[in-house]
């Protein structure tokens, strides 16, 4: 079952294609809609809460629709929407358009997950689910790079089409091999065969909550703040639209290599304190976002950025799965995704609050003050865990 691995990492990619593609284009959307900075964090953060709730019910439906339909719906109905999208005639249409992608897109997580986890010996799932990530990483590595070459001769709304047709019949042509693999009905149980029954204590308890809750505030806050990358890059930094969707793909690029280092790390060494060296590293280096100048300071800030938060998620994923009772597993998972996938869409127009008010370097040490602090918190109710 392992050497299925690779359809799961090419659906995680088609998931995310279409999706990637609205950040980068941002400097474009706000011109032609003629937006500010606070307009255009809700229009994000429409996609992000519908994205996050929309977790919550994909364990129910999955069991019952079975995976292969939640992972089709997954990546064919996100590419009808964005197609939607790249056609909408005004603002409000399109964050309506937003809202159902993010509703479209909700259940592919939590229904290939347990697929992946299960697909391997316990002792590798970690680097199993950083492989898995790859699949996403590459998406958003990939889409803003395809933006930049082609987004002046089709224009935004063509740029999103022309990605989102391709993901749509992927996502067909994935329902159909994921049948004949037999991935029509639930998935299989975690292999618990290497140990005893995780069991619901207080004290497993006390050290789960604060894990997720530092892996969600991790992602959230730095998603939040990238979020604005390509708009920070224009208006602050003087560069070219062009320059300012290369950046979003610096910043993935880390996540290509990051994800599988971090899982394995986490099967070697313990997801907490892989977890805590990365949230130690990530505040500092959000408030350096704000001293950057256009050239290497900003590209290795944006690099050290994705690897915290592409190293996170695997190792989360594994925590979560590894430490959360049999019964409980998916209610936790789809509460993590929740979380981690639509708390960014209620910290994204804090983000552009804070630029219109002040500026972008406000917004960016507040966000890493919060990182840091929320960092600090965790960490005591996690020593002398190894997780």
């Amino acid at each position: 079952m392992s050497g299925l691995l690779p359809i799961f990492v090419l659906a995680h990619f088609s998931h995310h294609f279409t999706a990637a593609i609205f950040q980068p284009l941002t400097p474009f959307i706000r011109d032609d809609f003629n937006l500010d900075y606070t307009q255009m964090g809700w229009m994000m953060s429409a996609f992000n809460i519908a994205y996050g709730v929309s977790h919550l019910p994909a364990g129910w439906f999955s069991d019952r629709l079975g995976p292969r339909m939640m992972i089709t719906i997954g990546i064919s109905g996100v590419a009808l929407f964005a197609i939607l999208i790249g056609i909408a005639p005004t603002y409000l249409a399109m964050a309506i358009f937003l809202v159902l992608l993010g509703v479209m897109g909700g259940g592919y997580h939590p229904a290939a997950a347990p697929l992946v986890a299960a697909s391997v010996d316990e002792r590798n799932r970690g680097r199993a689910l950083g492989l898995h990530q790859i699949g996403g990483t590459a998406s958003f590595f990939l889409t803003p790079l395809i933006a930049a070459a082609i987004f002046h001769t089709l224009s935004w709304r063509g740029t999103i089409i022309s990605l989102a047709i391709p993901a749509f019949i992927i996502g067909i042509v994935l329902f159909v091999l994921l049948g004949r693999r037999g991935y029509a009905q639930k998935a299989p149980p975690v292999d618990t065969s290497r140990r005893a029954e995780t069991r619901e204590t207080p004290s497993n308890l006390r050290r789960l909550i604060p894990f997720i809750t530092l892996g969600v505030a991790l992602q959230v806050l730095i998603l939040s703040a990238i979020s604005y990358i390509a708009l920070f890059a224009v208006d602050d930094l003087k560069a070219s639209e062009e320059t300012g969707a290369f950046l979003f793909a610096i910043f993935h690029f880390a996540g290509l290599w990051a994800g599988p280092v971090g899982g394995y790390l986490s099967d070697r060494l313990g997801t907490v304190p892989v977890m805590l060296v990365v949230s130690i590293i990530a505040g500092p280096a959000l408030y350096l976002l704000s001293l950057t100048s256009l050239g290497w300071s900003v590209w290795l800030v944006l690099f050290v950025l994705g690897i915290c938060m592409y190293i996170a998620m695997p190792v989360t994923e594994a925590h979560i799965i590894t430490h959360a009772p049999e019964r409980r597993r998916s209610t936790v998972l789809g509460i993590y995704y929740f979380a981690s996938r639509g708390g960014a869409g209620l910290i994204i127009p804090v983000v552009g609050i804070l630029a219109d008010r002040f500026s972008f370097d406000t917004s960016f040490t507040i966000v890493g003050g919060a990182v840091l602090g929320v960092t600090l918190i965790c960490s005591v109710f996690l020593r002398g865990s190894r997780g």
